[in-house]
């Protein structure tokens, strides 16, 4: 009997990793009810439960798609439920929690501190009390500036409900959901509007940064004169994340411009200026914003493949954007150059980089590239429409994007359900979900398996 009793398998112990996901399908779950009252909806009736699941991932996993308007779809009581799940998806439920934690001077303890370590994905367990702090600080000071910027072109032209717009659009455009409350076509009819533009692109571009590259700027803004430039004093992190969003936006916008400039339903009608503007904005909402100036079903098709691999992409680490993320794409690329080069090390900026970095690069990269190719095989099957809107709809959702070519609101019950998998999965991230399902990281122990070459490539 004792024996038996200790071939007995362990009881299952809840990791980390699974209060993440778990906590982020709670959130949706609410969410989910609460969008079904009919206090939720403007016609005052119950909504769908797929249409208010399918609302409520979107909201809470940050990206954009939507089945019905947002704007005229949803009453106020509504519209608040989808803004409080854009913010805490933005953030990270882990993070709401420790913050209301930390404001009602709760001690943060070890499992709190390695849940905090998990969801932002941090090397060090020290200061993130702190951290947490800075973050939401930092996060409501920007979301305050930029709805009351958006306020002088909201509040002349719809009166106090301009207020409600410039805060929604303001936390949206932050957290990169590029969900809005104005009208049924996005930003479209702002596609010349200069001041509107620059504030969503500033919002989008902080929130898609990351946090850790916030922090090190500040710092070397604040530090004493030194003979070292700025720049060679950030850290490779940040050096990494600042150069690959300079190049994506403007490589990505130029090409938008140079295939769309002849597209009377794109770019065509627009000035010089105004087509430059609108084609920077489609580099920028890519990064996961979901926002648009101009049809998307309109763009050409090298413009569509342009801005799926933006998308695809999206923004940096540790912040409110999704995609596989630009770090991950530049390690990816050093390690494709290294290996042609024959070099046995992968280098970016003159520094080394780890090899676990690279390792979990190509796993991030290959598991987010798997889970698209299921999601459009299984899309494909249940939903009759054009494979190039087909597979621009599971990028948006794997990216956490928002983007669609009018695929989104046609979708019937399966498409809608296999969407909002595809989002949910896009948020919490590949790698997270196969440590949750236990696909763990193997012990390291010194006995190894025997070394054998292979041919490749």
């Amino acid at each position: 009997m004792d024996a038996l009793k200790k071939m007995k398998r362990p009881r299952f112990q809840w990791s980390t990793t699974h209060v993440i996901l778990l906590s982020f399908l709670g959130a949706v779950l609410v969410g989910t009810l609460l969008l079904m009252l009919p206090i939720s909806s403007s016609s005052r009736q119950f909504t769908p439960f797929v249409d208010a699941l399918f609302t409520a991932t979107t909201a809470t996993c940050v990206t954009g798609l939507v089945v019905v308007p947002t704007a005229t779809a949803w009453s106020f009581f509504g519209q608040l439920v989808i803004l409080i799940l854009i913010q805490v998806g933005g953030l990270g439920v882990i993070t709401v929690f420790s913050g209301i934690a930390i404001f009602l001077n709760r001690r943060m303890g070890l499992s709190d501190r390695l849940l905090l370590q998990d969801a932002f994905n941090l090397n060090t367990l020290s200061g993130l009390g702190h951290f947490v702090r800075r973050v939401i600080r930092g996060t409501l000071t920007v979301e305050g500036i930029g709805a009351a910027l958006y306020m002088v072109a909201f509040v002349p032209k719809y009166g106090l409900r301009g207020i409600w717009i410039s805060l929604f659009n303001a936390v949206s455009a932050f957290c990169n959901a590029g969900m809005d409350v104005i009208g049924e076509n996005s930003l479209c009819d702002y596609a010349a509007d200069p001041w509107v533009n620059a504030i969503t692109c500033a919002l989008i571009v902080l929130g898609g940064l990351g946090y850790i590259v916030w922090w090190d700027v500040v710092r070397v803004l604040r530090e004493e004169k030194s003979k070292r430039s700025p720049w060679s004093r950030l850290t490779l992190h940040s050096k990494i994340a600042l150069s690959a969003t300079v190049a994506l936006l403007l490589g990505g916008g130029l090409l938008i411009y140079l295939f769309e400039r002849s597209n009377p339903e794109t770019l065509g009608g627009m000035s010089f200026w105004g087509g430059v503007q609108a084609s920077l904005f489609q580099s920028v909402t890519a990064r996961t914003a979901g926002f648009a100036t101009v049809s998307q079903a309109a763009l050409t098709n090298e413009s569509s493949i342009v801005m799926m691999l933006l998308m695809f992409i999206g923004g940096s680490p540790v912040g409110t954007a999704g995609g596989v993320k630009t770090v991950t794409f530049a390690v990816l690329i050093a390690t494709a150059v290294s290996a042609v080069r024959n070099r046995r090390s992968v280098t970016l900026f003159n520094r080394t980089i780890s090899p676990e970095s690279v390792q979990k690069a190509v796993g991030v990269v290959v598991s987010s590239f798997a889970i698209l190719f299921l999601s459009t095989v299984a899309l494909s099957a249940v939903c009759d429409a054009p494979l190039l809107d087909l597979l621009y709809e599971t990028v948006s959702a794997t990216a956490t994007v928002g983007l669609s070519r009018d695929l989104t609101a046609s979708l019937n019950t399966a498409g809608k359900l296999i969407i909002a998998a595809t989002m949910y999965f896009g948020r919490v991230g590949p790698i997270t979900m196969a440590i949750a399902f236990g696909l763990k990281k193997e012990n390291q122990n010194l006995i190894q398996n025997p070394t054998e070459a292979i041919s490749v490539g």
